[in-house]
């Protein structure tokens, strides 16, 4: 391990979230127009990152873009343990991190999948007990929200991007799978069998209808397809999203009005956001900001990463296509074809005769992250994927 584990509860195997959240901010402004906004306005759990963070931050852009930075939660307290398994507690890591970027036109986003184990500076932090956590040269990407909650997850994201997060919002395990349940679940197809054992996922080959679970399992499992790999993971949640996207656009939400306030209510409950977005009127504005964002609009990257020289085990951000890919995004540009062009492979749907493939440099070797070289790790029975 790269960081000291000691006093560590065991590890936790997390949810990946490609762009769960932020779909559903989009369908916010159609989903909510009469309904009992006090009612969902209790429902939202939100965190003051902005009086936490103070002024030393990079500069607001004036132009209309903005970012947010879309969290996974692997928390196991309350109704996470029995979807997870594994050992409960307060403890969570920030297992899926995105940082989402609109341009200033609002019709097009960037959504770029930080993997976990990518280890970055990690400026200090106030911890989540009131200490101050110092600074560390190189951590993993996804300890920031453990040592500092989403504070400190927003932090080093700014530090990591050179760019303001102007909102964050976080879905735990049982508000994805409510979001999925509540949405009628989605349709995914896979080209290979996906047969996981810790996260309980056993596809066929073919087109899969997914309940609220079953979809929890598929963003989550990394043993039962493709190398094992974290990237590969993140592949399969970038296809969850556009399974989402294209159930709800099925729903007629405008005319169903109890299809409305279900998947209102579950949403709202789903989410833990900064003070700035907790409130409906403040969802529905954002809504009406992006609502121009369509699956077609939407470009979805992991972060360009290599091999840790000082850890086999552990990423860096690969130099230059991640600083290129950043300075384009600060320039409200469009993602790097260089930076598209090395994008790992979607293994549930790759070709059943062809070799592992999507290196951490997009090359044909398989991905080395620090899930990828734990693979061969004991689980605990009924712990889910890792």
């Amino acid at each position: 391990m790269a960081e000291d584990t000691k006093h560590r509860p065991p590890r936790r195997r997390g949810l990946r979230i490609a762009l769960f959240a932020l779909a559903g901010l989009v369908l916010v402004g159609a989903v909510l127009g009469g309904l009992a906004y006090w009612k969902l306005n209790r429902n939202i759990r939100s965190v003051d990152i902005s009086g936490q963070l103070g002024t030393a931050r990079p500069p607001a852009s004036t132009g209309g873009a903005f970012n947010v930075l879309v969290l996974g939660s692997d928390s196991r307290s309350g109704a996470n343990g029995n979807l997870a398994g594994g050992a409960t507690g307060d403890t969570a890591r920030s297992d899926t991190a995105m940082v989402v970027h609109v341009n200033q036109a609002h019709t097009a986003a960037s959504v770029v999948s930080i993997p976990r184990d990518t280890l970055v500076p990690r400026p200090a932090c106030t911890g989540t007990d009131g200490k101050q956590v110092p600074a560390a040269r190189s951590a993993m990407f996804n300890s920031a929200y453990e040592v500092g909650g989403p504070a400190c997850a927003v932090k080093t994201a700014e530090q990591l991007t050179g760019m303001r997060m102007d909102h964050f919002v976080e879905v735990d395990f049982a508000g994805f799978a409510a979001m999925i349940d509540a949405i009628g679940g989605v349709d995914v197809t896979t080209t290979v069998a996906i047969d996981d054992r810790d996260s309980g996922l056993h596809l066929e080959p073919g087109d899969h209808h997914l309940g609220g679970q079953q979809a929890l399992a598929f963003v989550r499992t990394r043993h039962g397809v493709g190398d094992g790999s974290d990237l590969g993971r993140i592949e399969l949640q970038k296809e969850m999203v556009r399974a989402m996207l294209g159930q709800v656009g099925s729903l007629g939400l405008t005319s169903n009005p109890v299809a409305m306030w279900k998947l209102g209510d579950q949403l709202t409950s789903s989410l833990t956001t900064d003070s700035d977005l907790a409130s409906v009127s403040a969802l529905v504005g954002m809504a009406q900001t992006v609502k121009k964002i369509g699956p077609d609009q939407l470009t979805m990257v992991t972060l360009p990463v290599a091999y840790a020289v000082s850890d086999p085990n552990r990423v860096v951000p690969k130099a230059p296509d991640s600083q290129q890919l950043w300075a384009a995004l600060r320039g409200d540009r469009a993602v790097p074809q260089s930076v598209l062009q090395e994008q790992p492979t979607n293994p549930a749907q790759a070709d059943p005769s062809a070799g592992p493939s999507g290196g951490p440099s997009g090359g044909p070797s398989a991905p080395a992250s620090a899930s990828a070289a734990r693979s061969a790790r004991p689980t605990a029975v009924g712990g889910g994927a890792e």
